[in-house]
């Protein structure tokens, strides 16, 4: 028996329309009409992440299309016409609550090999990915026209979802997951199915309703908003990578029950876990060692960033790369996927201290709810690397930070607010606070959280969204209001993004900013 092939799920590409329209062919034979490239192609421009496909050894075997759409409830359906405007997908609702699966085929000779599920996983991923409270689709029954005038439509769904009998189509899309929520007639012209079709649902088991409802859909809420959680974390004494942990999730559960999409913790509060070290060693042989526990801290953010669907940048940790040691943020998404961001600018001690060196590259992050960016502490103090992240379409810098004593906190809570005024953005910056009595490597902590603003009429004075109690464990939240932050890009008191000087001044990054779509 050969091996089976594999097969490889992935987003469309334009060179892909002329296969899929080939491919929706051989799927479905007896329909009469078949979208043609111009009708995908409109549907892959309105969302590209929704379109997937399966490939086999560079054929493609199978595809998938659906959009995001805002339904009114007091509706019990709608023609498939009215959800996909015509196919063309102009319904496309980014911050709608319900994905629709449009379509979905599978070539003949590929059928019964996992196809659809695989597709159908992929999907899964979309609804956690933008947080979606549901799937919904409707349904071709293939093999009711054997049944024709023996059982109604509803009496044969009912027999084939008690396994009394079996339908090609429906039996997939329960086998996915779906369950049927009513039969209709009439919404396409499909003679397989005599013209009926299921309507089918499948509930997001990880939806957070709270959060949809704060980060809004235009139908409802005209402001697109989401929630952040900084972090004030106290270093003290622990034992063992378990007391590390516990404080974390303390940080981690207090997130979730407020509801908030994002959390932020400080930079380098893995340092606590010196205290667990001989004190006799030197700060380079200590922070060799915490490196070492790089596995470790990756394991248990991408766990509990999937276990409460929480956006976390967990503050910054040392890792050992090439044989040079970098300082590192962070970022881990609902789907347990992570993304990193190297310090650019190392302050004295880190190099002398502990043989960090400075990483390279900036990024952007594209995430469900939007563009944001990472500065690790001393890099918020250099604004040319804050504006370049600004011009490639940051609205949030995340700052974790860790200073050690009042002056040094200043200096990063001072610029973090220039930088939020000055780009017309929000900045987040969240702190260690504590000691660690006996570590030399680590022994005072000073700072503050707090999440910054322009500086402008939408927002509070002094450009201060919130700001936790210095010295003591605790978090700060605040709600970003993202509509207010274009409306004063465009129209705001002073528009400092469209009013610079290029012909007195340039800026301009000598590596490419690279713009990465989360998953």
């Amino acid at each position: 028996m050969g091996k089976r092939k594999a097969i490889k799920i992935r987003s469309w590409n334009e060179d892909d329309l002329p296969a899929i329209v080939a491919c929706q062919k051989a799927a479905y034979p007896d329909f009469d009409d078949h979208y043609d490239e111009r009708t995908y192609a409109m549907q892959f421009a309105a969302f590209p992440e929704g379109q997937v496909l399966a490939e086999c050894d560079g054929e493609i075997i199978g595809y998938a299309t659906s959009i995001i759409v805002q339904l009114d409830e007091s509706v019990d359906w709608y023609r498939y016409d009215e959800i996909t405007g015509g196919g063309t997908f102009s319904t496309h609702t980014p911050t709608g609550d319900t994905l629709y699966g449009a379509d979905i085929a599978v070539r003949p000779e590929y059928r019964g090999q996992g196809v659809a599920g695989k597709i159908y996983k992929y999907r899964k991923r979309i609804m956690k990915r933008y947080n979606l409270s549901r799937m919904i689709a409707h349904g071709r029954i293939m093999n009711y026209s054997e049944q024709e005038g023996i059982l109604t439509a509803k009496e044969y769904v009912e027999m084939v979802a008690k396994g009394e009998l079996k339908d090609s189509a429906l039996n997939a899309h329960l086998k996915a997951g779906y369950r049927v929520k009513g039969v209709f007639l009439d919404l396409l012209q499909d003679d397989s199915s005599l013209n009926y079709s299921t309507f089918l649902e499948m509930p997001n088991p990880d939806f957070q309703p709270v959060r949809r409802k704060i980060a809004g859909a235009p139908l409802r809420r005209p402001v697109r908003q989401y929630r952040v959680c900084a972090a004030q974390y106290q270093m003290r004494r622990i034992s063992s990578w378990e007391d590390l942990r516990q404080s974390v999730e303390f940080f981690v559960v207090t997130a979730d029950a407020y509801h908030c999409h994002f959390l932020v913790l400080p930079e380098l509060f893995t340092a606590q876990m010196f205290s667990t070290m001989p004190p006799e060693w030197t700060p380079r042989r200590a922070v060799a060692e915490l490196a070492g526990m790089t596995d470790k801290y990756l394991d248990m953010f991408r766990e509990l960033a999937s276990t409460y669907n929480l956006h976390i940048i967990g503050g910054s940790h040392p890792v050992l790369r090439d044989g040079k040691l970098y300082n590192v943020g962070h970022l881990f998404t609902p789907t347990g996927n992570v993304y990193t961001q190297d310090k650019l600018h190392i302050t004295p001690g880190e190099r002398e201290d502990w043989g960090i060196h400075p990483g390279e590259g900036l990024s952007v992050f594209q995430t469900p709810l939007g563009r944001i960016a990472i500065q690790v502490c001393y890099d918020i103090e250099f604004p040319e690397t804050s504006r370049l992240l600004a011009m490639a379409g940051a609205e949030v810098i995340f700052v974790p930070f860790s200073t050690d004593e009042k002056r040094a906190y200043h200096r990063v809570r001072a610029t973090a607010q220039a930088r939020a005024i000055e780009n017309s953005i929000y900045t987040v910056i969240a702190a260690n606070v504590g000691n660690l009595p006996g570590v030399k490597t680590y022994l005072l902590n000073y700072g503050q959280s707090a999440i910054f603003a322009p500086s402008d009429f939408a927002f509070p004075i002094p450009s201060l969204s919130g700001e936790a109690d210095p010295g003591v464990e605790t978090v700060v939240i605040a709600d970003l209001d993202f509509a207010s932050l274009s409306q004063i890009r465009e129209f705001g008191s002073v528009r400092p993004l469209h009013e610079r000087r290029p012909d007195i001044y340039e800026l301009k990054a000598r590596k490419k900013i690279t713009v990465i779509r989360t998953e």
